[in-house]
């Protein structure tokens, strides 16, 4: 079995201290994203690759910042969410943050599903979903688009990064697996 690369077991930390983070404050510190940008920094530079900074680091950085920011601005997650994805794809780079950013969108599908049910909203959340795809379906049969009130309120949030950690568990445990 080979080794995890020092690059990963670092991740791995930061995912733990962010996920933490995220369930007991909801929120994850900007100085746990700046320091794990740094660590990725460094761990790209020392890597004797030349470029593997703007190759891997830079280009991983902007994937996972373009996975998550749509989101963002529908206000469906939180800046950090966006912020946490994007300094896991400075560590990983651009293929595997998409590959993470899948596994992330799953998990975080699981765990909403999960909360849902345990906190007895499905009908709420049923309700919700339907405000929000009625105008689309009418739009698309060429109805002018009007956008409707919620029924109920949001049935909640979540820890995000939990899903994040999760997803890139998953991804980095596919050699294992």
């Amino acid at each position: 079995m080979p080794a995890l690369p020092l690059l990963h077991v670092v991740l791995i930390a930061l995912l733990l201290a962010a996920a933490a983070s995220d369930l007991a404050w909801r929120r994850i510190p900007n100085r746990l994203l700046g320091a794990g940008l740094a660590c990725a920094a460094i761990l790209h530079l020392g890597s004797g690759a030349p470029l593997a900074l703007l190759s891997t680091g830079v280009a991983g950085f902007g994937t996972g910042l373009l996975l998550f920011l749509p989101l963002y601005c529908l206000r469906g997650m939180a800046a950090g969410d966006v912020k946490l994805m994007a300094t896991v794809g400075a560590f990983s780079g651009p293929a595997l943050a998409l590959q993470i950013g899948l596994a992330a969108f799953c998990a975080g599908g699981v765990m909403a599903l999960m909360m849902i049910v345990a906190s007895g909203r499905l009908r709420d959340t049923g309700a919700n979903l339907m405000s929000l795809l009625r105008p689309l379906f009418l739009r698309m049969g060429g109805m002018p688009l009007a956008a409707e009130p919620m029924p109920t309120p949001s049935v909640g949030n979540m820890p995000y990064a939990v899903a994040i950690a999760a997803g890139t568990f998953f991804t980095l445990a596919q050699p294992w697996l």
